[in-house]
């Protein structure tokens, strides 16, 4: 195996242009829940490329789903059918309510098809509306457009002017929702669980009273399941836990199991492209398609999603075990996609003390911590992590 050192990553990274600041690891291989650094040092891994390992780091039914089709047809140019891209899309059709796919390279590509989408069906069919209300704290992608359209107050001052378009309310407020909508209000548009908020469910009340506020006014109802999709929240769809009948569903992150690949599903009652209205060199090829049937196969199998209930029970258990012991806050999220308030400790600091411990975490806030680790995770690993994240919290106590 090919050495590595910390110097080695100290002088390469001069290399990279620096979009964020990342810790002189460099990561070498994958196995399960588990990454290995350049020393060989393991880290139970909570993060998973952010909810994008579905089943945990290279599983065998992916490294063969790519070995096999890469073998036969890697890319045949989007202009032609191939089976893989068929396969999954009937796959994701069967089972939801959808009825057309659209395959993108990332969750902030379909969510830009989402909105170019929802701009023209409003031409074609609501006098030229183009609006969309989006929520504060949302995050939709890091293209412009997408940008635009998140409510992450970091992104304001951003690359202005930014597309315009878009009315943010505040979440969970259906009053605020309707009495934003105006004649040219084409769509509503919203993550059901907010991630980089914090992990924040959608209300049930609130969702329902989108629906029908969306069915009211002839609006798109569009659901951003990039993050939430593919099992994450113990259902196949967020939206199959909801009062709800979206016209446009998002996903990404989690259909390709750590490969790029996204999608926009739609009903068909909202199809309106026209040819050359979307594409993508890359959009659709088959051994992307390849090795996200493979995965969602796996997740469709009868006792996958029962599993990942069944440990998210025991994840929930002694993650309240730990506020008690230690005093953080509530505990938020469905599935595993989870989250907690910090108390009295930083979220940060305890993801560096953490990483010097061996267990990568993730603080979307100052104040919080989220957890998303393979779908696979088991209640060995809850504990495993569990015992990391005490000692953690035990040493900030004695400082």
């Amino acid at each position: 195996m090919e050495s590595h050192s910390v110097t080695d990553v100290v002088a390469k990274q001069n290399y990279l242009i620096p979009i964020t600041k990342r810790p002189e690891l460099c990561f070498i291989r994958g196995e399960g829940h588990y990454l290995f650094d350049q020393n060989d040092n393991a880290y139970l891994d909570w993060i998973q490329g952010w909810a994008v390992n579905t089943l945990g780091h290279s599983p065998k039914l992916m490294q063969q789903a790519l070995i096999r089709q890469s073998s036969q047809l890697i890319n045949p140019s989007p202009a032609f059918y191939n089976q893989p891209m068929l396969n999954l899309a009937e796959m994701l059709c069967e089972n939801s309510r959808f009825d057309q796919v659209f395959f993108t390279n990332s969750g902030a590509e379909a969510n830009e098809g989402a909105i170019k989408l929802a701009r023209k069906w409003g031409q074609k069919n609501k006098s030229g509306a183009f609006k969309i209300i989006t929520f504060q704290q949302s995050f939709h992608g890091r293209t412009l457009a997408t940008m635009s359209a998140t409510g992450k107050e970091a992104f304001a001052p951003l690359f202005e002017p930014k597309v315009s378009g878009f009315t943010k309310v505040p979440y969970n407020d259906l009053a605020a929702t309707e009495a934003a909508i105006d004649d040219q209000t084409v769509a509503v548009m919203l993550e059901l669980i907010q991630g980089e908020a914090g992990v924040i469910p959608a209300d049930a009340e609130f969702v329902a009273g989108l629906d029908a506020l969306c069915k009211q006014h002839n609006l798109l109802l569009v659901v951003d399941e990039v993050q939430t999709g593919i099992g994450r929240t113990g259902s196949l769809f967020a939206y199959q836990q909801y009062q709800a009948e979206p016209h446009i569903m998002t996903l990404g992150k989690g259909l390709g199991g750590g490969v790029p690949i996204a999608a926009m599903v739609i009903d068909k009652t909202v199809s309106c492209f026209d040819p050359g209205d979307q594409g993508g060199t890359y959009n659709g090829n088959p051994l992307m398609c390849a090795v996200s049937g493979a995965v969602l196969k796996e997740v469709l199998a009868a006792d996958f999603l029962p599993q990942v209930n069944r440990v998210s029970e025991y994840f929930c258990q002694r993650l309240s075990e730990l506020a008690e012991e230690f005093g953080l806050g509530a505990i938020r999220g469905k599935g595993l996609l989870l989250a907690i308030n910090t108390g009295p400790f930083s979220g940060p600091k305890i993801v560096e003390l953490a990483r010097d411990a061996g267990l990568l975490l993730n603080a979307p806030r100052e104040d919080s911590l989220r957890f998303m680790p393979a779908l696979t995770l088991t209640e060995k690993e809850v504990d495993e992590g569990i015992a990391l994240l005490a000692g953690v919290l035990r040493t900030l106590v004695a400082k």
